[in-house]
């Protein structure tokens, strides 16, 4: 009969949402143009294409979850979901594998940049660098302890237990918030500014990127723990949580090479701050 259902693959429903996301990006953008060359009406426009953005992933999400709650979210698709989200955080690999290329590359061939940083790693004009073993240990504890309650919360889920779910979770997001808070008042004290040099803006761009990515996942997982509140999650359907998890542990892990990278090997033998 028409209209039956007769495999388990979920045909979404025709929706405005992608037309309005694109649509926002391209205002977005334009407003981006717009403000940075100081032209009239630049503010207004970067404003509306970022409120079209938010109410598109707000409204998205929100049909995403209403789907997960009618039962469209198969084993199959969950699946299909799973592979999605694998691409997606190889993407992002690739996106700090570019910053990581660009550090790497001033810092090992500081001669080819002799007439701008003097030749040295780091810059002559850098008087000190950030001591690692300072707040920036301190956040890679509070990382790694968020890595841990992520994953008791998860192994909460999967075995019933709500408590340790809301616990975990709970945990997990103001280690989230506490780190952010760090770095913010790091980067307010730190030795030296952004896009003074070669040094500058490959750390604040890494290491902000990352923030921003701290950010992003810590919002994740807020969402996570209030669908957790409503019941939403169960044992054998919780691909919401298991992404946001994946995801903070790939910001875990990339915090891990910033550290070595950037703190401890990009400033070693300069003063510390």
């Amino acid at each position: 009969m028409a209209g039956n259902v007769n495999h388990e693959y979920h045909i979404l429903e025709p929706d405005i949402w992608p037309l309005i996301g694109s649509l926002s990006a391209l205002v977005m953008t334009t407003g981006l143009v717009f403000y940075m060359h100081e032209m009239n009406g630049g503010h207004l426009i970067l404003g509306l294409g970022i409120a079209g953005l938010i109410a598109t992933f707000f409204s998205w999400f929100s049909n995403i979850v209403k789907e997960a709650q009618r039962g469209d979210h198969t084993p199959v698709v969950q699946l299909h979901m799973r592979y999605g989200m694998i691409l997606f955080i190889a993407s992002e690999v690739m996106f700090f594998v570019g910053w990581f290329w660009s550090w790497f590359d001033f810092a090992l061939f500081p001669s080819e940049l002799s007439e701008v940083i003097g030749g040295q790693w780091p810059p002559a004009a850098i008087e000190a660098v950030i001591n690692p073993f300072s707040l920036p240990l301190l956040n890679t504890l509070i990382l790694l302890c968020s890595g841990t309650t992520v994953t008791w919360a998860h192994h909460s889920l999967i075995h019933g237990d709500r408590d340790g779910l809301k616990k975990g979770l709970w945990l997990t997001v103001i280690l989230g918030v506490i780190f952010t808070a760090v770095q913010a008042y790091e980067y307010l004290h730190a030795p030296f500014p952004f896009g003074q040099n070669t040094y500058g803006s490959a750390f604040y761009m890494a290491t902000g990127f990352h923030g921003f990515h701290v950010l992003i996942g810590t919002i994740f997982l807020i969402v996570c723990l209030v669908r957790v509140y409503k019941g939403h999650f169960t044992p054998r359907q919780h691909f919401g949580f298991e992404a946001a998890a994946w995801y903070w542990h790939f910001v875990d892990v990339v915090w891990l090479f910033l550290f070595v990278a950037v703190y401890v090997w990009g400033g070693w033998g300069a003063e510390m701050h």
